[in-house]
């Protein structure tokens, strides 16, 4: 049962037929990993604190500089040499004190993320870099979870939904089977601050409609955003056979 105080809280949620007092439930049941604190976790982390997911865990362990104010919104520069995740877990829970964040401050490895998968039933990956993504990939497709990625550099996002709990789903690997491709990050090539929030935003949503049960469009679908003229390209995935991560490779 939703409390009067949360009647109240979420009450732009249950005028919505899609969502309603059983959404809203079901956002409140909902147990989230979101992996990166950056451009892309930051409006990812406090929508969906903001949407009531009740239990959270954010992992991160970069602490914040200067250079990530430009995109990075859920932080201010008197934050600027602190953890990002203790940072973000103050803003979630200043913003919702009703959500349980639990906050992981150090790089995991695919044994620990495995344990990790075991109390979640979605993950978002906001991360930066190809070797992380792939790794988290790995693991959620041992896992069964479901996998949201993100991504963004100069003036382009990129948008996935792997719905690993379905047998016949593809996997990131299967889109980028090259894991030592030497990918290019914020870091050497620049970002536009808002193309990093609108992936970031629409990866919160896809994660409110899978909790509330509403369909997807992406799944097993490469979108592209193109910030100069605000189009999306869409490309089908598909499950390659021989996948070494999710396929049966011969």
């Amino acid at each position: 049962m939703l409390t009067d105080a949360e009647m109240l809280r979420y009450s732009r949620h249950l005028l919505l037929e899609d969502v309603g007092e059983l959404g809203q439930k079901d956002l409140k049941n909902g147990k989230v990993l979101i992996i990166g604190m950056g451009g892309l976790g930051s409006p990812a982390a406090l929508y969906l604190a903001a949407a009531g997911v009740g239990s959270m865990v954010i992992a991160d362990f970069d602490c914040l500089e200067v250079s990530n104010l430009q995109r990075q919104i859920a932080y201010n520069t008197a934050d600027i040499g602190g953890d990002k995740v203790a940072l973000m877990k103050q803003r979630m829970q200043q913003i919702n004190p009703e959500v349980r964040v639990r906050s992981i401050n150090t790089e995991m490895t695919k044994e620990q993320l495995l344990m990790e998968l075991m109390m979640v039933n979605l993950v978002l990956d906001c991360t930066d870099n190809m070797a992380s993504r792939q790794m988290i990939n790995s693991a959620c497709v041992d896992a069964k979870v479901p996998l949201i990625v993100g991504a963004a550099i100069r003036f382009e996002g990129q948008l996935m939904f792997f719905d690993h709990s379905q047998e016949d789903s593809a996997c990131y690997h299967c889109l980028f089977p090259n894991e030592d491709e030497q990918a290019l990050n914020c870091s050497n090539s620049g970002v536009i601050g808002p193309v990093v929030g609108t992936i970031g935003t629409m990866q919160a949503l896809e994660a409110i409609k899978h909790i509330t049960g509403l369909p997807s469009g992406i799944k097993n679908k490469l979108k592209l955003f193109d910030g100069k003229t605000l189009e999306w390209q869409t490309f089908a995935i598909n499950k390659d056979a021989q996948c070494s991560v999710c396929g049966n490779p011969k």
